[in-house]
């Protein structure tokens, strides 16, 4: 509305440029970390394999660079445990673990259940469990299944669904969450 020469502003406006500026303010996935309570300049990762093992406590990322020795180490430690073949772990379910892990604010590594699967391990676990996927995300290394002593798979879950960066399954029966960097979706119970 104008009055005296001067412009008004309408409610609809102003929710337009609310909205339009979110939409540019909105972090991309790339960035989803730093947005994070307290993510900081260094990121740290701290696993430990039951079936292995093998611990890995690490910081892998150091001022919006990753360590190239340091993620060869997360990819070996990764790999899967049956067949002894590694490979490249995406690096956004690497930040999507750690940044789940920062939230909860424990100390407490991450019990590593399964990483990377080749398609063999996949399918046989497939013809065991009607809960594994046929094109699981774990194939391509982009998805963790992770336990804590000290959280809930409930506590757990809410971390990494607060990340909004990927896939995030709850599996209460088997007490234990995964998590991967595919399209922002959760199941379970």
């Amino acid at each position: 509305m104008a009055n005296n020469g001067t412009i008004g502003v309408t409610r609809r406006g102003l929710l337009g440029a609310f909205a339009a500026t979110a939409v540019v303010a909105a972090p991309t996935l790339s960035h989803a970390f730093g947005v994070l309570k307290g993510a900081g300049d260094i990121r740290r990762i701290r696993m430990y394999s039951g079936r292995t093992g093998e611990a890995i406590d690490t910081i892998y990322w150091i001022e919006g660079e990753y360590i190239p020795e340091v993620m060869k180490e997360i990819n070996y430690f990764m790999r899967d445990w049956r067949s002894n073949e590694a490979t490249n772990i995406d690096m956004r379910t690497i930040d999507i673990m750690a940044a789940s892990h920062r939230l909860m604010d424990v100390s407490e590594p991450y019990m590593l259940l399964s990483g990377y699967r080749c398609a063999a391990t996949n399918a046989m676990l497939r013809s065991k469990s009607r809960g594994v996927a046929k094109n699981s995300l774990h194939m391509v290394g982009k998805a963790a299944d992770l336990r804590l002593k000290s959280r809930s798979v409930g506590q757990m879950a809410k971390a990494a669904a607060a990340c909004a960066s990927g896939g995030v399954g709850k599996y209460s029966r088997s007490n234990f969450v995964h998590m991967d960097c595919g399209p922002v979706r959760s199941w379970g119970g």
